[in-house]
């Protein structure tokens, strides 16, 4: 049965994993988010969902030069960083990655729910990636919006602020949380997915540590 790692370093930055191959998507700059540890990662690709500091910081991913076969289709699709046409913060790309029958899409600095064409690619997600603290972003409710959309099996809540890191103006997570849906905290920052997940929400835990 095949799997995919998805592993949580701080904001909204992944590394998604799969048959040993990395792709690690919008990492940040450094001392760009209050609280997290520096992006320093060895990976096979970089993906960044639009060029702003905390999304953009290539720079922090060592690319591997050893050929591995990727196993990944990666789709991109256009989206905005803002609820109006991308005239506040521009466009925003969200990646569809797909591998071994399973499909993960990471939302980005999305603005406002996607145009109908792009929540028709995004159908039958095993999982998204999607943030939830507003400002900079869709808030708690139009997350909650743009996932019911979605119908995903499984949320990954990012883009947040809690009482160690995150921008004081994000709201907290909980806010997502407690709009609706089962929701499990883990004790660790991966987070593995298989086919046939049951259907909740995954509030991981962040696992790096500021020196």
């Amino acid at each position: 049965m095949e799997t995919m790692q998805i592993r949580w370093l701080g904001h909204s930055c992944f590394a998604i994993t799969c048959q040993e191959y990395t792709v690690v998507v919008d990492p940040f700059a450094p001392g760009s988010v209050p609280g997290y540890a520096d992006i320093q990662e060895t990976a096979d690709q970089v993906l960044c969902s639009h060029e702003h500091h905390d999304h953009n910081y290539r720079a922090g991913v060592t690319l591997r030069q050893d050929g591995r076969v990727n196993p990944f289709t990666i789709t991109s699709l256009p989206s905005f960083h803002d609820d109006c046409g991308g005239e506040k913060r521009g466009p925003n790309t969200i990646h569809l990655l797909e591998a071994g029958g399973l499909r993960v899409a990471h939302l980005g600095d999305l603005g406002a729910l996607p145009a109908p064409e792009v929540v028709e690619q995004l159908q039958n997600l095993d999982a998204v990636l999607v943030p939830v603290g507003g400002f900079y972003t869709v808030g708690p409710q139009e997350a909650w919006e743009v996932v019911q959309a979605l119908s995903p099996r499984v949320i990954v809540p990012m883009h947040y602020s809690t009482d160690t890191f995150g921008y004081d103006v994000l709201a907290p997570v909980e806010d997502f949380l407690d709009l609706g849906g089962r929701w499990v905290r883990y004790d660790t920052d991966t987070l593995e997915i298989h086919p046939g997940m049951s259907r909740h929400t995954a509030l991981l835990t962040y696992g790096g540590a500021k020196d």
